[in-house]
């Protein structure tokens, strides 16, 4: 059986929006509905939400059911916010990656768990992981591999790659998993080996970092003064970015050490504070796994003042 969706930190999320009555909050990474409906229960508020997959529509119209007026569902990526919603808001959450519903769904191809068609589209439209794996070059492959899984030996993956598919296309997640086991044994007690270069498959697919970039730009153009933007990452790539771009755009320059002093203030900041990461607590990882490497960001817009 499938595990249930649990949205991850809501507590802190919820917490960090600081929801208020007549307050409008736009939940980028709709999923499940589980920001959303929490957020619709704290206060008599607005939301709306976007999803670029097409299977959470029944979800959607379920909150519209019972919230009517105060939930919206747009279908879209959240990287084009700035193009689909032009409401100012109180509050943004970004709940980055892929959802557990996507993960749990063996016909999505987004896991080695199943034997499934190599696919890992978020929209159900455009390139696939199997249009990637039996496509490109090798440096290209053994690229994509390194810088988005993080993979030592992706250059190994990509050559044992493209000599599979020389005999045959590589057309299941089964398939590809055997091909990277061929190269990184499996042990017990271990991370499965095949887990950073689907990582890395799915970010190319789905263009993860690229949207993420463009969405947190266009979310700081929506946001009112005071309101607050958090963002949950699950792994270092994600949360790199966010860190910088909230450094940034509170006026400071990320150090390079961290034993250097702060770094001075630039003029006109964006943010007048900026969260360092928070963690999942302990119960929480140990009801829902899947928490475990999860960070919570958030910042809060300036007041219109210079800072």
């Amino acid at each position: 059986m499938s595990q249930k969706h649990i949205p991850v930190m809501l507590n802190e999320v919820i917490k960090s929006l600081a929801v208020k009555d007549g307050g409008t909050y736009i939940d980028a990474t709709f999923g499940n509905g589980g920001y959303s409906e929490a957020i619709l229960k704290s206060a008599d508020c607005k939301v709306i939400a976007i999803d670029r997959d097409p299977n959470v529509k029944e979800r959607a119209d379920e909150l519209s059911s019972l919230y009517g007026a105060r939930f919206e569902f747009v279908a879209g990526c959240f990287g084009d916010i700035k193009e689909l919603i032009t409401t100012p808001a109180d509050g943004i959450v970004f709940d980055i990656g892929v959802s557990s519903m996507q993960l749990d769904n063996a016909e999505r191809g987004f896991s080695f768990r199943f034997d499934a068609p190599l696919d890992m589209r978020m929209s159900c439209r455009g390139v696939s992981a199997y249009d990637l794996v039996n496509s490109l070059g090798q440096q290209e492959l053994a690229d994509i591999i390194y810088q988005y899984g993080e993979e030592r030996k992706s250059r190994q993956i990509a050559a044992a790659i493209v000599k599979a598919r020389a005999i045959k296309p590589i057309k299941t997640t089964s398939e590809l998993a055997e091909i990277i086991y061929r190269i990184i044994f499996k042990k017990s007690g271990q991370a499965d080996p095949a887990t950073r270069t689907f990582q890395a498959l799915r970010i190319a697919v789905n263009d993860e970092l690229g949207e993420l970039k463009r969405g947190l730009e266009g979310a700081l153009s929506l946001l009112k003064q005071e309101g607050v933007m958090c963002v949950v990452t699950f792994h270092s790539l994600e949360d790199r970015i966010v860190k910088n771009f909230f450094n940034e755009k509170s006026g400071h320059v990320a150090n390079v050490s961290r034993y250097l002093p702060e770094a001075p203030l630039r003029t006109a900041a964006d943010f007048s504070y900026c969260s360092k990461a928070i963690l999942p607590s302990v119960e929480e990882i140990s009801s829902n796994p899947r928490s475990h490497s999860a960070k919570l960001r958030y910042a809060v817009k300036n007041n219109g003042d210079k800072q």
